[in-house]
């Protein structure tokens, strides 16, 4: 009874024209920047920060958030179309997406992508609002040994994940976490591996390599291919919606990543990003043989982005109550709310109820607006398959080097891009998945500052993952995975589904 009166209040707030308006705003912001390859949620919402000391806090947060799960929608467009992953949780969603534009079924893509990410978006917010209390809960009981082992979880997963060899995927990711080595100690100050220049004592950008490998390195590796060869842009579509049994196959994909994403979004260093990687690969053990990940199979959009929706939805949970940015925008959150002169954490929810409820019935909201403004707009994003390759990739390098540019004005971010270019080309022509590399790359920094901060803890004892019991479930978790991927009956059927692809 105590939820519905909550929920009254939210809605009540919600359905001011001010806050109306600003969440709309902040849903179509949200959904062009994750369709602009080069742009994402964290630039945007860095960028608007100073705009927000004219407003009420309530617009201001709900026009935020409208940004950050609107790039959720807009991450997947780009990805399914040109494979450049608008945004990082989208990288999956490239895989099986791309191959379906590829096979003139772009339509029943970014349909299953707008559906399963708004029933996703809608379930995230009822987590939000009935689970809240509960989860943090869980979320309190998380050290730094708890993250450490959960991001070699979320590795270990990534390799079964990866399609092809093992020693590639496991090589893909080593290069992931070297690469992420590459910037400031958090701890000395001191520069590390960037070789006295400047530029790399920050660390290389996430968009210059997701840009570099996914989208240049398909740009390069289709201008390879004899012109009667290069199919990405010039079969006709089928169809704008999903067939019947497009949509047997997808619900159930739906549903598992919607549970999948929900819990995962709550846990500090899972969010989004890890929700789709997880999604995907139950997809794809699920699937079995049967399935055609990487070739075109409708679960392989629909269970990853309703697992990256329903985490971007629920990462908002660590943030609102205990005050924890669980990701880099919830970081960005915090930043505007301590602007606004609130105090984020567990008395946000009493002193300020009409912020905190408004937030999560605007999410209701601005998940509708999204569903209604992308559905119709599916034959617009179409309309670049009809686009001929001679005129579309010099366009998309363009659109790609000006994306990046602007991440920092400085052209080395340019010719870094360039220069993964040249690897995913490399990665192409070897049968290397890059999606691991990316994940390794994200989650290297990560799990060095949860390593490094439990082992200060523990005063150098190696044996505090293996004493606390959360910790050591889940490395238990990742050696058993490693087992299981190991055991010559499951290495023969994986090597079968995969065959074609290697």
């Amino acid at each position: 009874m105590e939820l519905l009166q909550n929920l009254a209040l939210g809605f009540g707030v919600a359905f001011t024209f001010q806050n109306l308006l600003y969440a709309f705003g902040g849903a179509v912001l949200g959904t062009l920047i994750g369709v602009l390859p080069g742009l994402g949620p964290v630039a945007t919402i860095a960028m608007l920060l100073p705009s927000i000391y004219a407003l009420d806090a309530t617009p201001a947060l709900i026009m935020l958030a409208g940004i950050y799960y609107g790039a959720q929608y807009g991450g997947s467009t780009t990805a399914i179309l040109i494979n450049v992953p608008g945004e990082s949780s989208s990288v999956v969603t490239a895989i099986d997406g791309y191959a379906m534009a590829r096979e003139g079924r772009a339509g029943a893509a970014l349909a299953a992508a707008g559906l399963g990410s708004f029933f996703a978006g809608c379930v995230g917010t009822i987590v939000i609002a009935a689970f809240a209390p509960p989860l943090t809960e869980l979320a309190f009981k998380f050290g730094p040994a708890e993250y450490f082992s959960l991001m070699v979880l979320g590795l270990v997963g990534a390799v079964v994940l990866a399609s092809g060899s093992l020693i590639k995927a496991i090589a893909m990711i080593i290069l992931g976490l070297l690469m992420g080595q590459i910037n400031t100690d958090v701890i000395s100050g001191v520069p590390r591996y960037s070789f006295d220049i400047p530029e790399l004592t920050d660390g290389i950008g996430f968009v210059v390599i997701a840009m570099g490998v996914f989208g240049f390195g398909e740009i390069v590796a289709n201008l390879g291919r004899p012109a009667e060869h290069r199919e990405v842009f010039t079969k006709d579509v089928k169809g704008l919606w999903p067939t019947k049994q497009d949509f047997k196959e997808a619900w159930p994909a739906v549903l598992r990543g919607t549970a999948l994403g929900s819990i995962l979004g709550v846990l500090p260093g899972g969010g989004a990003l890890l929700s789709s990687f997880a999604a995907y690969t139950l997809e794809k053990k699920i699937a079995g043989p049967s399935g055609r990940f990487g070739k075109g199979d409708i679960r392989g959009v629909a269970g990853p982005e309703s697992a990256n929706n329903a985490g971007a939805q629920t990462s908002f949970i660590p943030m609102l109550t205990l005050g924890i940015p669980p990701n880099a925008v919830m970081a960005l959150m915090v930043g505007a709310m301590t602007i606004k002169g609130i105090q984020p954490g567990p008395q946000v929810m009493t002193s300020n109820p009409q912020l905190f409820w408004g937030l999560i019935a605007s999410m209701w909201i601005g998940n509708l607006m999204l569903v209604v403004l992308n559905l119709p707009l599916i034959g617009i994003w179409i309309k670049l398959l009809t686009v001929p390759y001679r005129f579309l990739f010099p366009a998309i390098v363009t659109f790609c080097c000006i994306g990046t540019y602007t991440l920092n004005n400085n052209s080395f971010d340019v010719y870094m891009t360039a220069v993964f270019a040249v690897v995913g080309y490399a990665f192409y022509k070897l049968g290397c998945e890059p999606a691991p590399l990316l994940l390794g790359f994200i989650l290297g920094p990560m799990m060095e500052e949860n390593l490094r901060r439990a082992l200060l803890l523990s005063r150098g004892d190696w044996m505090t993952f293996g004493t606390k019991p959360l910790s050591a479930g889940l490395l238990l978790a990742a050696a058993a995975l490693i087992a299981i991927v190991m055991l010559p009956s499951i290495k023969a059927k994986r090597q079968e589904a995969f065959q074609d692809e290697d």
